[in-house]
């Protein structure tokens, strides 16, 4: 069974970094791509930042008001993605989704994964 697991969210001041971490196990062939998304109380869940992995490199897209603070990342050998954040302001508290696009096999086919979220919370 595939599954993502996030960590690293807590309280944070404003101005403040913290680093999450996602890590994905199980029978995977392939992760195409890993994203963050947030979800603030009262509101829908938001895109934040993606990492694609293609043959040359690997390709990153941020929300614009993340762009600058915020910085994606992946481990490949270890099946992980962290996202660096800095200069954190409160309106970024929310809770925190890892996301992949995988490539499984046998069959082939392909899965979306969800973890099951970390909190971050950023005080003024």
């Amino acid at each position: 069974q595939v599954q993502l697991v996030e960590s690293g969210g807590g309280l944070v001041q404003a101005g403040g970094s913290l680093r999450l971490s996602c890590v994905a196990s199980g029978t995977i062939f392939k992760i195409n791509a890993m994203a963050w998304y947030r979800q603030a109380p009262g509101k829908q869940r938001e895109f934040v930042a993606e990492i694609t992995t293609k043959p040359d490199a690997n390709y990153a897209n941020y929300r614009d008001s993340v762009k600058g603070r915020f910085t994606i990342s992946r481990d490949h050998a270890n099946n992980t993605v962290y996202l660096q954040m800095d200069n954190l302001k409160p309106e970024d508290t929310a809770v925190y989704y890892c996301h992949a696009d995988l490539t499984l096999l046998n069959p082939y086919r392909y899965l979306e994964v969800w973890g099951q979220g970390t909190l971050v919370t950023v005080s003024s």
